[in-house]
């Protein structure tokens, strides 16, 4: 029975050493989870190796499901920094999503154990109770439109860059349970980001 805690999010760290300390206990539970299924990664463990108190670990993540949702807020938020540093041809919106999110599907799967327990985690979290959930979809949705190029959102924007996410998370979690290969969510894929994404306008650099 994971451990129950009050609605809020992860304790934000204020000071060097805080964020330094939040940093090794993202970054010890993302090794782990690579390396076993999430309901054998323990708490305690993540404290040991990232060299914290087990009470100064819950003051950060009340659970195990606070700790990779954080994790996967985390990892978006890397992706995201990669994908700004990344040189980018003059594309329109589809073909950008699409390859934004075709470099997202190739680091989770690299990793399937560490992106099943994160997709777990975040599918079983309610936002009312674990608030963090919510910075998943606004920095993927930030990620995507940024990779569109698109600074001011129409709601209708927004609704097909929604319809993308949802669907590449199906097709994520098709992979990682092997009724899909890769070549196949990549052929969706790219018929999806055709198909919803195509009318969009292109937008200068």
């Amino acid at each position: 029975m994971p451990r129950l805690a009050e609605a809020r999010d992860a304790a934000e760290p204020s000071s060097v050493e805080q964020r330094a300390r939040h940093g090794r206990i993202l970054k010890v539970a993302a090794q782990l989870g690579a390396e076993k299924e999430l309901e054998r990664v323990q708490m305690q463990e993540v404290a040991k190796l990232a060299g914290v108190a087990i009470g100064t670990l819950y003051r950060y993540f009340p659970s195990k499901t606070h700790l990779f949702v954080a994790v996967m807020v985390d990892q978006i938020q890397r992706m995201g920094d990669q994908l700004s540093r990344r040189s980018r041809a003059h594309t329109g919106p589809s073909d950008a999503v699409y390859d934004a999110l075709l470099q997202a599907t190739r680091a989770l799967l690299r990793t399937p154990l560490l992106a099943t327990a994160m997709i777990q985690s975040a599918a079983t979290s309610n936002a009312a109770t674990i608030p963090d959930v919510a910075k998943i979809d606004q920095q993927f949705d930030r990620l995507l439109l940024d990779a569109a190029r698109i600074e001011e959102p129409t709601v209708r924007d927004a609704t097909v860059l929604r319809l993308v996410v949802a669907l590449w998370f199906g097709l994520i979690q098709s992979g990682l349970n092997s009724r899909t290969s890769i070549p196949e969510i990549e052929s969706d894929l790219r018929i999806a980001c055709d198909l919803l994404l195509g009318e969009l306008p292109v937008h200068p650099f």
